[in-house]
């Protein structure tokens, strides 16, 4: 597979892959490389690079080339000839002119399946928008789920357009390559950040949809998704906080000892009178600890949690169970501690100790080896 993608949507792709057992060679200019080599998360770097781009450029390889430049061009050339995958990211035309497009190589590598990423599709009047994650939660409506409805749209704290869109290549890479296991036929997988976050709105979407075109109407305390009713949402308690599932407004009300609650009987009033409903609810719950109302919420079988941090999450016996932190140690012998492919297949769990490459680290070993 050979890895054209720059920042967070093509590479995770990438990575997904790799952590699966392909191989992957990462395409990258010599004078820089992968962009994302310099996107910092709190100023995080390790060797050179940003934290980022070694998580999610690990189990890789580096060729580095001009695309620019006909010699390198011609090496590439010889790579997509040997590969099953090509990824790419680029803005809409930028491979056209490269003549790395999918109409371009198509003739000459007919069983080549050509992945792209885009922030908008190749078509329409946002075609040549910046594709960056904020920007997409702006767009999509996704932000106006956030928050209370007094307040102004929250973006989500996590690139959810670029990790969506990520996954929903490999989905589409995983399908063609099934295919051509069958036809013999290449494909051109396409996904974009747009269309990945309107697919993560399917539910609410929909509901919209059919129900006359309402606008999603947030609570006012305590939101946590604006078209479910009381009591779903996130609650300070004594010195903590409890997260409440769907759920029976009575049932919740006898089995705290909440009498205001047990008059709200029919189940329609649990969203018509949402926010009052609440409003008595965390009041009731910040008079006692997070660990009192678990105990008895429970053993009852109510749908409820602990709101944990991440050192509070990491002590967790059932966290360490999942085993997800693996250490990969970098080519300068810095140790990254990351998580790990989140499936298992019968069983196994796929880790991976190989560093993120240094730019061109493999180049001259790869052309070696395909030389030929």
């Amino acid at each position: 597979m050979l890895d054209f993608s720059q920042f967070l949507a093509g590479p995770s792709a990438a990575l997904r892959l790799a952590d699966l057992g392909a191989r992957v060679i990462k395409i990258e200019r010599p004078d820089g490389g992968d962009l994302c080599r310099r996107l910092y998360i709190s100023n995080l770097e390790m060797e050179g690079d940003s934290t980022l781009f070694h998580s999610i450029n690990r189990n890789k390889e580096s060729f580095a080339a001009d695309l620019k430049h006909a010699e390198d061009r011609g090496g590439v050339l010889a790579l997509i000839g040997r590969a099953d995958v090509l990824i790419q990211n680029f803005r809409p035309g930028v491979m056209e002119r490269l003549g790395l497009d999918f109409a371009s190589l198509h003739p000459g590598f007919p069983r080549l399946v050509y992945a792209e990423v885009t922030g908008y599709g190749s078509a329409g009047p946002w075609r040549d928008k910046p594709g960056q994650d904020l920007l997409i939660q702006a767009l999509s409506g996704l932000a106006w789920l956030n928050g209370d409805s007094g307040q102004p749209p929250m973006p989500f704290g996590l690139a959810v357009a670029d990790m969506f869109a990520g996954a929903h290549l490999v989905q589409g890479i995983l399908a063609a390559l099934v295919r051509r296991g069958i036809s013999g036929r290449g494909a051109r997988v396409e996904v974009s950040l747009l269309e990945s976050v309107l697919d993560l709105q399917f539910e609410v979407l929909t509901t919209h949809l059919n129900d006359g075109g309402k606008p999603p109407e947030r609570s006012s305390i305590n939101n946590a998704h604006a078209y479910l009713g009381a009591p779903y949402g996130i609650y300070r308690t004594e010195g903590g906080f409890i997260a409440l599932a769907m759920g029976s407004v009575t049932q919740i009300g006898k089995l705290l000892g909440c009498a205001a609650l047990e008059t709200y009987s029919e189940p329609a009033s649990w969203f018509t009178a949402r926010d009052e409903i609440k409003r008595v609810l965390a009041a009731h719950l910040a008079t006692r600890s997070t660990a009192h109302w678990l105990a008895i919420l429970e053993p009852a079988g109510y749908w409820c949690s602990d709101v944990l941090t991440w050192p509070d999450l990491m002590s967790r016996d059932s966290f360490q169970a999942l085993d997800m932190v693996q250490e990969v140690t970098c080519r300068g012998g810095s140790v990254l501690r990351t998580t790990r492919c989140p499936i298992r297949i019968d069983g196994e769990v796929f880790k991976s100790a190989r560093p993120a490459p240094a730019i061109g680290e493999h180049t001259a070993r790869i052309r070696e080896e395909f030389a030929s």
